[in-house]
């Protein structure tokens, strides 16, 4: 993926892009159609015979579906020509009056669909428009202009409903869209601020964010401090404090005091752009359920099609009907035979998935990711910024051998202060507040530590080599340090000339959520694997901290690769949690790639299929259970889909259907099955 190619949010138009499927009878179309992400025209549709709202690109639209009232209308005109076919004389000039009332129902309807069928028979496409426009034909020719009045009116009303259902789903990349503001307040060289157009400001601007206003660009703070609500890119319920050197991205909500910050990506490349071009290039895709409808609907269209015409031709010929009720019977089977509600349960189900996912911070890849996840029987967790927070922090120190607290907490302090190894920065930070003495004669030592003198006195800060090689060591003091080590913490020792005087343990710390975010994983019956760098000890002691079973310590980039292959080939489907960048070959090799923490950075984006934007390990699980509702979901609207097909296709040749029925039917389950895939849209963890 390459943001690059992302306009900018003020550039953004949402030129429709189909997500119908061959032998889609169109009625489903207005459930999906993303805006082009790689050229401003929008892209071509399926040529189905039934283009929607004047969306470019197949030649034969029918325009914009009227409105609510004009339809109204109709539906009035449409019920007074039947009440006219049944109550007034059975008598030519109100035979044309009732056939009068119902051209006028169909006008108002919108003949633009009429004609949109007529074109698409011609060319030998069967979708819903051209059904309309057969049945319709075939009703008037056989005396049934009242049924052909309803059909048509209840078929634009339908459409309506369905349309306004279906923009639920499609509307949410414009959701996304509209987060970032159009302008931004910007540092003229001269200090004074100006407001100008986001799209126009530079990388390394200063731009200047007020409390209660949207963030316009990603970018670093460089004065101020505020809290951040960052739920609209990593999915985060509590906002984030943020000061100088903190990164803050595009469309999220400055709550706190005024931040000023140096712009670090352009309008068109910001988190939030990438945001949307992962959405919308998962939703251009296919989930497999969803490819399985659209082969069966491309085969089931035109055999009904010819089903149907053999119910027309071959009961008058071989069983004595009566040619008028044999046209009709077929006329209403054509109007059944639409596999809309089937075509349309795929995709709007996969859709209100990824936009469910989206919204609590978590990219999928396409619907394949989304529908495949629910197979995941393991999922192998790096260690390093995925369990843990990635960086080492002071978790345990003591006086050793009767040295004074205050004094050697003063001593080390300002010893690791002059240090830039991580080890010292972290027990710099964790005694922040001992800091003070001067260090003359400061010295590193390479492999072991540093060194200086303080008030007069000769110090160390070093590693347990550096102590043996002082012969200050003891067994008390190799007990101590194997006790820590077995915790999977690194020790460093203060030495004056005389012996060692404390103890300070670093460790790279467990995430806070992490032992409940294992504890769903196994709930959902997904075993978690912990695969690590470092030594086994460290990886044994962060593994039963975050309450797995089975950690592997010492691995490679390649044996992190084989154990995926021995857990796929032990488990079954098997994912991959890591940073994106070292972890690449594993995350290739899983059945899924999750990356963790991922906001901001380009090369996790492009490593996973899975996008988890904050450090938030209970997403994994989340998008587990995310993925079984989604199929779930998937079969249940197949199911009814087929089910109130099959129903209404025997009621239709036993002649108990008529023709306006039918349309209820298939609109009906239409909507049916829109309605239960937007339920995603609810969903709650």
């Amino acid at each position: 993926m390459t943001s690059a190619n992302n306009p900018s949010k003020t550039e953004r138009t949402p030129a429709a892009k189909s997500a119908e499927a061959p032998g889609c009878c169109g009625g489903c179309s207005p459930a999906i159609r993303l805006r082009a992400t790689a050229a401003p025209q929008a892209a071509p549709q399926a040529d189905d015979g039934h283009a929607h709202d004047g969306a470019a690109g197949d030649g034969h639209d029918h325009g914009p579906l009227p409105s609510l009232p004009r339809i109204v209308a109709a539906l009035l005109v449409a019920l007074a020509a039947e009440l006219s076919h049944l109550l007034l004389p059975d008598t030519r000039a109100w035979h044309i009056a009732g056939m009068a009332l119902a051209a006028v129902a169909i006008g108002l309807s919108g003949l633009g669909i009429y004609a949109s069928g007529l074109r698409a028979l011609m060319r030998g496409k069967l979708g819903i428009d051209t059904l309309m426009a057969v049945a319709v034909t075939g009703a008037f020719l056989i005396g049934q202009w009242p049924e052909a009045a309803m059909v048509m009116s209840l078929y634009a009303l339908a459409e309506l409903i369905e349309h306004k259902a279906a923009d639920r789903a499609r509307n949410a990349i414009a959701g996304l869209m509209a987060l970032a503001p159009d302008e931004a307040e910007v540092q003229a060289p001269d200090g004074s601020w100006q407001r100008q157009r986001a799209r126009t400001v530079p990388v390394g601007a200063v731009v200047r964010v007020r409390p209660g206003e949207r963030v316009p660009l990603d970018g670093t703070v460089t004065e101020g401090r505020s809290a951040i609500d960052q739920a609209s890119v990593t999915g985060e319920s509590i906002p984030v404090d943020k000061g100088p050197g903190d990164a803050v991205f595009a469309a999220t909500v400055n709550q706190g005091g005024e931040l000023q910050l140096r712009v670090t990506a352009a309008a068109g490349q910001t988190t939030l752009d990438r945001i949307i071009e992962a959405v919308e290039q998962a939703q251009a895709t296919r989930a497999p359920t969803q490819r399985f409808v659209e082969r069966f609907a491309a085969i089931y269209t035109p055999t009904v099609f010819v089903l149907a015409l053999l119910v027309a031709l071959l009961p008058p010929l071989l069983l004595d009907w009566a040619w008028l009720e044999a046209i009709y019977k077929a006329l209403v089977l054509l109007v059944i035979a639409c596999p809309c509600a089937l075509v349309i349960s795929t995709p709007v189900t996969v859709v209100s998935g990824l936009t469910a996912a989206a919204r609590r911070g978590v990219l999928i890849k396409g619907g394949t990711h989304l529908e495949n996840a629910r197979k995941l029987r393991a999922v192998a967790l790096d260690k390093t910024g995925t369990l843990t927070e990635g960086k080492p922090r002071l978790v345990h120190w003591q006086p050793w051998q009767g040295a004074q607290r205050n004094a050697v907490a003063r001593v080390a302090a300002s010893l690791a202060g002059r240090s830039d190894h991580p080890v010292s920065l972290a027990i710099a930070q964790g005694l922040a507040d001992e800091a003070g003495d001067t260090v003359t004669d400061f010295r590193a030592l390479v492999g072991r530590g540093s060194e200086g003198r303080m008030n007069g006195q000769a110090w160390a800060l070093g590693n347990h080599r550096l102590a043996e090689e002082r012969g200050l060591c003891s067994p008390a003091l190799e007990a101590a340090l194997a006790e820590h080590e077995q915790q999977g913490r690194t020790v460093t020792l203060l030495m004056d000339e005389h012996g060692v005087r404390a103890l300070f343990a670093v460790a790279d710390t467990v995430k806070p959520h992490a032992r409940r975010a294992v504890a769903e994983l196994i709930a959902a019956g997904v075993t978690p694997v912990m695969l690590s760098g470092d030594n086994p000890a460290t990886a044994q002691a962060v593994a039963r901290q975050a309450g797995i079973a089975d950690a592997r310590g010492g691995l490679l980039p390649q044996d992190k690769l084989q154990a995926i292959r021995a857990l796929q080939q032990h488990h079954g489907a098997t994912g991959m949690t890591g940073d994106g960048i070292n972890d690449a070959p594993a995350l290739a090799q899983a059945d899924i790639g999750f990356a963790m923490g991922a906001a901001g950075t380009d090369i996790a984006m492009e490593a996973a299929d899975v996008v988890i934007m904050n450090d938030d390990l209970g997403r994994i699980a989340e998008t587990v259970r995310l993925s079984r509702r989604t199929h779930a979901l998937l079969w249940q609207n197949i199911t009814l889909a087929l089910g109130i097909k099959a129903v209404f296709f025997v009621l239709a040749v036993l002649g108990q259907a008529t023709m306006w029925m039918a349309v209820f039917a298939d609109m009906g389950a239409s909507l049916l099955v829109v309605a239960n895939g937007l339920r995603l849209l609810r969903m709650r963890g």
